[in-house]
């Protein structure tokens, strides 16, 4: 693949987006790094880069999220260990053994889950690991980036040594600070601390009468700071030790810095590893907040962009709380050329834009807003000429800078190429510009490439209706309101509506009456028949929306009758077995009386047994018998039915238990009340209310009226101050 200019990415505000995507990278060297991406040189990287960033940010909103890669830089570090009998700074240290612990971390985890995340796992799985190097750093610097003691067994010895002497100190300072407070001799706060040591605050008049070493005055010259004579010994002795320590300190650092400097290179790669993570991570970020995805790449060289949105557009009008309209466009090897017409101020630029921002996005290894059913192919070389490009420097003129871009566009444009001009011809007489853009495009549409032109002169328009593989386009337009929509239509040019826009701007109509006369008869008749032919699409398509919505409306309605017509029949069966139930009942009933009058009159057991007997039988007689199978089969289904209900039941408790634990999480979220005697109270389990008679630590006593209760305040909820 080709490189694409630097223009072309200018021409499209692609390092608008870079800056954007800055500003979502978590580390300085992912910030500088960010403004080196441009678009790849091939496919398998492009793909690749895509993938990471898709791994990533699907990631964003799993539970399997991917650790923290925040990291110092360690640059200046590299630095140094490339020079030789260097030593690192404490600092540095930490940086080095943080890189690595972070680098380890995220190979254990892309180890774990490869299958959610192939790409980022094959990326991690090139970089070696190294526990060796934060296990030597640890064994030497405390977290609170201090060495520690036991770094060497010098340095324990001389530390133990060095926590004696300063024993030794505060005996022998304290001895002498005992001597001298009885006398007069001591100001009033007695001592302090003058280059890390303590010292006697002596009156200036007395400082003779105290012996010692003056380390010196206060701001007024009143008082003088004496070391005592006791603990000069001590401090030297301490000064020896610190001595000492520095070295040993030194010794050990110079000896770490030696062990490390052998994986510089292995240091490198892991910043290196990190920087990319970073990048990638911006990437999903700033995918997640556009709304964008990966879309299918195809190799039949299909541009299908479904409901497509300019990034910038997307994000500014979001922060506005403002609607962005989305884009669909299609661009194959039967309609390779697309030429966009309309009014100004339609959206025809802004369309074009998108087209391109969103393929050099994707073609740096961005996700892009688009619908998931868009399908994308790559281009070797992007072509653009948007905007006026007037040279002063060079003394060009627009037009002049546009022929030199055109020339270079001959040189460059081949199947593989996309390209997109703004305002196609313009900036020479309209006639002769017209024909010349009129020559540009049959050279474009004989060499294969595919690309989209805006314009408003009619011959293109004409030419891409008479070219069998290009398609005319217009952005419509609200022929009432004369009011952009903002929707691209294809198949169909646009008309410029000059006269109708000039007319709602307040232009008199006799001045357009007259503008109308002075150019020739025809090609007001072709804009006016493309402007009616718009007005009525316009129509159209509202009303087909309009019979859209009642259809639809329609469908829910018969939808919403149908279900409940099926309700009503069932109530209605339901009604009649209930029914014949209870007829049947009431015969048995009848029955079952008549034999109990009998029986009342005659008190002829055996009769009544029999009359009986005659009535069950009678009763059964009507039942239908049933196999052990179909019985079975019966229960089995009053069982299911049984499980289903008891499932059904389960899911409600679940749902409430939820519910009820949000609330309780809620409730401890709110912010407690602060209570005070008098206040109306009630417990958070209870229904009466009472007030609150007194307050005493985390309990109180509230009345009820007929009694009162002492409980804690974390049970009471405030119903009134």
């Amino acid at each position: 693949m080709g490189k694409i200019h630097q223009k072309t990415l200018q021409d499209l505000e692609f390092p608008t987006v870079l800056q954007q995507l800055m500003a979502r990278c978590n580390t300085d060297l992912g910030k500088e790094r960010v403004f080196d991406i441009a678009p790849l040189s091939d496919s398998e990287s492009i793909l690749q880069a895509l993938g990471q960033t898709a791994e990533y940010l699907s990631s964003l909103i799993s539970e399997n999220r991917i650790p923290n890669h925040g990291f110092d830089s360690i640059g200046g570090d590299l630095k140094l260990l490339r020079i030789e009998n260097t030593t690192l700074e404490i600092s540095g240290f930490k940086r080095i053994a943080s890189i690595c612990n972070t680098v380890t971390t995220h190979k254990k985890f892309f180890k774990k889950f490869k299958e959610y995340y192939p790409l980022l796992f094959s990326a991690s799985d090139e970089i070696e690991t190294n526990t060796e190097i934060p296990k030597q750093i640890d064994a030497v610097i405390d977290r609170f980036g201090e060495v520690k003691d036991k770094a060497s067994d010098s340095l324990f010895q001389i530390r133990r040594q060095m926590n004696q002497v300063k024993g030794k100190i505060g005996q022998s300072f304290a001895s002498a600070l005992n001597t001298y407070h009885g006398s007069d001799y001591l100001d009033d706060i007695r001592e302090s601390v003058v280059e890390n040591r303590r010292v006697l605050a002596v009156k200036a008049m007395y400082r003779r009468k105290v012996k010692g070493s003056v380390m010196g005055t206060s701001k007024t010259g009143s008082i003088v700071y004496i070391e005592p004579e006791v603990t000069l010994k001590y401090s030297r002795e301490l000064n020896n030790l610190e001595f000492d320590e520095r070295d040993e300190i030194q010794r050990i650092l110079n000896e770490l810095t030696a062990n490390i400097r052998p994986y510089g290179s292995l240091l490198s790669n892991f910043q290196e590893f990190l920087t990319r993570i970073d990048i990638t991570a911006a990437k999903a970020k700033y995918a997640s907040d556009t709304n964008s995805l990966l879309p299918e790449i195809n190799t039949e060289k299909r541009l299908y962009l479904r409901d497509a949105y300019h990034p910038l557009l997307y994000l500014s009008n979001k922060l506005k709380k403002a609607k962005t309209y989305p884009q669909t466009i299609e661009l194959h090897p039967e309609n390779s050329i697309i030429v966009i017409s309309g009014p100004n101020a339609g959206g025809k630029s802004i369309t074009l834009k998108t087209i391109g921002l969103l393929q050099v996005m994707l073609q740096s290894g961005l996700l892009i807003p688009v619908h998931e059913r868009s399908s994308v192919c790559l281009f070797d070389t992007i072509l653009t000429d948007i905007g006026d490009n007037q040279s002063i420097e060079n003394h060009l003129s627009t037009y002049s800078y546009r022929l030199k871009n055109m020339n270079s566009f001959l040189r460059k444009c081949n199947e593989d190429t996309l390209f997109l001009i703004d305002e196609f011809g313009t900036g020479s007489d309209p006639e002769l510009g017209g024909a010349l853009a009129e020559a540009f495009l049959e050279v474009f549409y004989e060499r294969g490439a595919y690309g989209v032109i805006t314009t408003h002169y009619a011959n293109l328009k004409a030419l891409a209706d008479e070219l069998p593989h290009t398609t005319n386009a217009n952005m419509l337009f609200d022929a009432k309101s004369l009011e952009p929509t903002f929707q691209l239509m294809l198949g169909e040019a646009g008309s410029s509506f000059t006269f109708e826009v000039a007319q709602k701007n307040g232009i008199p109509y006799s001045l357009i009456n007259k503008a109308k006369k002075k150019i020739e008869r025809g090609k007001v008749r072709f804009d006016a028949t493309i402007a009616k032919l718009q007005k009525e699409r316009s129509k159209m398509a509202k009303t087909g929306s309009r019979l859209q919505e009642e259809e639809s409306k329609a469908r829910e309605e018969a939808a919403r009758l149908e279900k409940l017509n099926a309700k009503v029949k069932s109530k209605l069966e339901n009604y009649q077995e209930l029914y014949d139930h209870d007829q049947r009942m009431i015969q048995l009933g009848n029955k079952i009386d008549k034999a109990a009058a009998k029986y009342f009159q005659d008190n002829k057991k055996r009769i009544l047994v029999s009359e009986l007997i005659r009535i069950v039988e009678t009763e059964n007689s009507k039942r239908k018998k049933k196999t052990a199978n179909q019985a079975k089969a019966e229960r089995a289904k009053k069982a299911q039915v049984v499980q289903e209900v008891q499932k059904e039941v389960q899911v409600i408790r679940e749902k409430k238990k939820v519910e009820k634990k949000k609330a309780i999480i809620k409730e401890k979220n709110k912010p407690r009340p602060i209570f005070k005697v008098g206040d109306r109270v009630r417990m958070h389990d209870g229904k009466a209310v009472g007030s609150i008679d007194s307050l005493e630590k985390n309990k109180a006593i509230v009345n009820y009226g007929m009694f009162t209760t002492n409980v804690s305040v974390d049970q009471l909820e405030l119903v009134k101050s």
